[in-house]
């Protein structure tokens, strides 16, 4: 990849955040950071990102809706979006595989097994 990719990353826990625009600016990614559902929407138009990681439970707006937005959007449709998040209940793995999320991972989390599925969606988008 001659141009690194950007990576949105949409939590409300500071934390988290931190750590995974750590591991991601390690491996090369830019990285743009969200805090909230609202703030992830005006990032996503700004900044156009290559790929999204999306919390499920955040303020003001939570992931499920970004979700749904992201892929009624036509700009935004094909940019691959993966749920993060501490819903584990089968009901909320499955509405967001039918919202159109690519891949869900569930917290606590691996950060290198978020990394490979990053980097397995991306290279699919090439």
């Amino acid at each position: 990849m001659t141009e690194k990719a950007k990576i949105l990353i949409c939590d409300d826990d500071l934390l988290l955040l931190d750590l995974v625009e750590f591991k991601l600016k390690a491996k090369g990614y830019s990285v743009v950071r969200a805090e909230n559902g609202e703030d992830a929407l005006v990032a996503m138009a700004a900044e156009r990102p290559d790929l999204i990681v999306l919390d499920a439970m955040m303020p003001l707006l939570d992931g499920f809706e970004v979700l749904k937005r992201v892929k009624q959007d036509p700009n935004f449709s094909p940019v691959p979006v993966v749920m993060l998040t501490a819903r584990r209940a089968e009901k909320d793995i499955v509405s967001a595989l039918d919202r159109g999320a690519d891949d869900y991972l569930v917290k606590p989390f691996i950060p290198d097994e978020l990394l490979a599925r990053i980097s397995r969606l991306l290279a699919a988008r090439r």
